[in-house]
């Protein structure tokens, strides 16, 4: 696998690690089959991915980026599915994750 494609992986993979928080939700605790499926099939998914991006990037920068993703995602979801609250504190949070994969990402390795 080459660099980019690892780089692409891994953000799919984020960005699956969003769809399967948000899939858990909807699971509500797994009590619905549906729902609890697909949680399962994003998390493989997203697990599969990532172990494939690992063989190429360092796990550091790569687990990073990727839990970013994550978490930048799932907050952003929660607030537009789920009417979560968003403040001025949580815009400054994801600025700054945000800001961090970026720096990540254009480190020399």
């Amino acid at each position: 696998m080459s660099h980019s494609i690892a780089w692409v992986a891994l953000v799919v993979a984020g960005l699956l690690d969003v769809g399967w928080a948000i899939s858990m939700k909807y699971a509500e605790g797994y009590t619905r089959l549906g729902w609890t499926l697909v949680s399962l099939l994003l998390l493989a998914a997203f697990v599969f991915l990532l172990g494939r991006a690992l063989q190429v990037l360092g796990v550091g920068v790569a687990y990073t980026v990727w839990t970013g993703i994550g978490a930048v995602g799932t907050l952003s979801m929660g607030v537009l599915l789920f009417n979560e609250a968003l403040n001025p504190m949580k815009i400054a949070g994801i600025a700054l994750v945000l800001a961090g994969i970026a720096a990540l990402k254009l480190a020399p390795e």
